[in-house]
C-alpha cells in the first residue's frame, strides 16, 4: 500500500516490476486522485488521447484550467496540464507558471505529449493488479494494520517542506507515528530529518537511518527512512 500515493512511483515500480500480488494506492487530493481515477478505474485512453492532441498555448491552458466545473476526466487533464507548466511540477495554490523554461521553450518546455500518453497507456497495462482509492491515508491504514501481508510504503507530507509542495499538508504526525508502530506487515516510513522526527521516532521505538538527498536545487540534506527493519540495508 502507498497511503500517500502523489506521483505513484513506488506502486507503479512494484506493479511493472512485478514486486507484488496487489498494490493498492491511496490519495486524498482530489486533483491528484482524479488523475488515478481515470487511469486506474477509468477511461485512460480519453486522458491518453486528450494529452496528445491538446494544442497547448497560454490562451488554451487557460481555458482549461480557469474552467470552474468538471467532469472528473477533465479534472484529470487540468492536473497534468497544470503539473506539466507549473514551476516544479507544484499544483498547489499559488505555485508559479513557467515563463521562459528549457531552453526558452515557456511552457511547452515540460509538456511530452506523446511521453505522457505512452506512459499512460504502459500503466493501463499492468493496472488489472492496482486498486486505487480516493480517501484518507489514516483510514486506510487502520484497515490494514493487522495484515502481516502488506507492506506499506507511507511518504506523507513532510514537517518542513509540506506546506510549499502540497495541499493537504497539515497532518497528526504523532498520530502516523502511533499507527505506524502498530502495522504488524513490513513498512517504510519516509521524513525529512528534524529534530521533531527523530523524537517520535524514539518515542515509538521505530528504528530509523539517515540518507544524504539533493534537492531539485542541488542543496544537500538529510533525510530519514523509518521501517520494521533494516536487513537489506547491511
Amino acid at each position: 500500500m502507498e497511503p500517500f500515493a502523489g506521483g505513484g512511483i513506488v506502486s507503479l515500480t512494484a506493479a511493472f516490476e512485478s514486486l507484488a500480488e496487489r498494490i493498492v494506492m491511496v490519495e486524498l487530493d482530489h486533483e491528484v486522485a482524479a488523475v488515478w481515477e481515470v487511469i486506474i478505474n477509468g477511461d485512460h485512453n480519453w486522458l491518453a488521447d486528450e494529452i496528445f492532441s491538446f494544442d497547448l498555448t497560454s490562451e488554451n491552458a487557460n481555458l482549461v484550467l480557469q474552467k470552474k466545473v468538471k467532469t472528473i476526466k477533465e479534472k484529470a487533464f487540468s492536473t497534468i496540464l497544470k503539473n506539466r507548466i507549473s514551476h516544479g511540477g507544484i499544483i498547489t495554490k499559488g505555485s508559479g507558471r513557467i515563463k521562459n523554461g528549457e531552453k526558452g521553450k515557456g511552457i511547452k518546455s515540460r509538456w511530452y505529449p506523446k511521453t505522457l500518453r505512452d506512459r499512460i497507456l504502459a500503466v493501463a497495462h499492468v493496472k488489472s493488479k492496482m486498486k486505487f482509492i480516493t480517501g484518507d491515508a489514516f483510514a486506510e491504514l487502520e484497515k490494514i494494520k493487522n495484515d502481516v501481508n502488506m507492506y506499506s510504503f507511507i511518504d506523507p507530507p513532510y514537517t518542513v517542506a509540506g506546506k510549499r509542495l502540497y495541499t493537504h499538508f497539515e497532518i497528526d504526525h504523532d498520530a502516523l507515528f502511533s499507527l505506524t508502530a502498530q502495522l504488524k506487515g513490513k513498512f517504510m516510513l519516509t521524513y525529512d530529518d528534524t529534530e521533531e522526527i527523530r523524537g517520535l521516532a524514539e518515542k515509538y521505538n521505530l528504528e530509523f537511518i539517515t540518507i544524504p538527498m539533493k534537492t531539485t536545487h542541488h542543496i544537500q540534506k538529510n533525510e530519514i527512512i523509518i521501517s520494521d527493519n533494516f536487513d537489506w540495508w547491511k
